[in-house]
């Protein structure tokens, strides 16, 4: 499908693509990730195309691609990675209330669109243009797309989630609905090893991360850090088998498949940090990370031995210290985890911006939303006077 965005300007045009395979990864990717940016690994072109082609993410999972693309004369200067949802599974940013209210009151919530990273509750564009003066007019094309797109399928709704505090701010300026939540993440305040870091931390809660990290691997368990053209398929049908546990003792079916981790370890070896634990030369747990131009992102874990602390370990203090010795800034461990608190990570705002088509229903929803984003406000503002630090970083 494609549309004028302007019956004035013949030259922008917007194209939805049902795949990620029909657009040039080159030209995608110029916009995802240009140079004047810091890398995000889940905004490629590999990463996006990855969940498709190994059947992650498709009309039968829930996950319809619709990505758009805009151009200019010819040009690429703009795309989006966007979803027809049949269900509200894989998003992290929960509107199944919404959904339920709606539908009793005699409406229909699905399909939606979804313009998110399929199960990747990690902050990110997702306004996908060309860095310049024109961004802001290209960012409005795309939503203005993505409105359109919503129409003409007969949606009920537009969701745009973990966008960045930029992007949230200029969609609620357009008037889309505005929604905050939080995460903890890690920051690093310069320091120069592990060490650097537990001096920073209280007394009570720098014995308690030192008492951890010991009880973790007390049972002859050794941890290695695997990247690159190290990841093998044995690596990943050890991993794999975590990740279906883990899953399926937590929400029931899990979402990658199985080649997912072929493909995307194919696609981009280098952006992948595989953590694991061996004992008696057997892999006994491992965590899935992300590695971007300046963020460590912490994904998937699991394990078939439970062992006290080891998954803080591999999951947290091991990313702290990954993170420490490439240099990163922050480590974002994902959903979820007042836990982590305890262990260095501090709470940050995440932020979504949603469309909804029906009057009444946008209006129910800007109202729970006013109340929902003070009640966000308030509990930061709690956990910033419990973070373990001698002095307060800036989140």
């Amino acid at each position: 499908m494609a549309t004028s965005q302007d019956d004035t300007d013949e030259k922008l045009l917007i194209r939805v693509e049902g795949a990620m395979e029909g657009i040039a990864p080159e030209a995608w990717d110029a916009c995802a990730n240009p140079s004047t940016r810091p890398y995000n690994p889940f905004l490629s072109h590999a990463f996006l195309n990855a969940l498709e082609t190994s059947g992650s993410v498709s009309g039968q999972t829930g996950w319809l691609p619709r990505h758009l693309v805009l151009e200019e004369e010819g040009k690429v200067t703009g795309c989006m990675a966007c979803y027809v949802k049949s269900h509200s599974q894989g998003e992290y940013i929960f509107d199944y209330g919404w959904a339920d209210a709606y539908e009793r009151a005699g409406g229909r919530y699905y399909p939606k669109l979804q313009v998110s990273v399929p199960f990747t509750p990690a902050t990110g564009r997702r306004l996908l243009v060309e860095d310049g003066a024109d961004q802001e007019y290209r960012e409005r094309a795309l939503m203005s797309g993505a409105i359109e797109l919503c129409r003409k399928a007969g949606a009920s709704s537009v969701h745009w989630t973990f966008v960045t505090e930029g992007e949230y701010h200029r969609l609620g300026e357009l008037g889309l609905l505005q929604r905050m939540d939080q995460q903890f993440h890690w920051l690093n305040d310069g320091y120069g090893n592990f060490d650097d870091f537990l001096d920073a931390l209280s007394s009570r809660k720098r014995k308690n991360v030192k008492k951890e990290r010991a009880g973790a691997l007390c049972n002859d368990i050794k941890v290695e850090w695997v990247t690159g053209n190290d990841l093998s398929e044995d690596h990943w049908d050890a991993f794999y088998d975590f990740y279906m546990d883990t899953g399926a003792r937590k929400w029931g079916r899990p979402y990658l498949t199985r080649e997912f981790f072929s493909h995307v370890s194919a696609a981009m070896p280098d952006d992948i940090l595989l953590v694991i634990a061996r004992r008696d030369g057997q892999i006994i747990a491992g965590a899935l990370n992300f590695i971007g131009g300046d963020t460590l992102y912490g994904r998937n874990w699991g394990c078939v031995e439970d062992h006290r602390f080891l998954h803080f370990e591999l999951c947290y203090y091991q990313a702290i210290e990954f993170a420490i010795a490439r240099g990163l800034k922050r480590v974002e461990a994902g959903a979820q985890g007042p836990h982590k608190l305890a262990r260095g990570y501090v709470p940050v705002k995440t932020y979504s911006a949603h469309f909804i088509a029906d009057p009444g229903l946008d209006q129910a929803v800007r109202e729970y939303l006013t109340r929902e984003r003070q009640y966000v406000e308030e509990e930061q503002e709690h956990l910033a006077r419990h973070v373990p630090f001698k002095k307060t970083l800036d989140t």
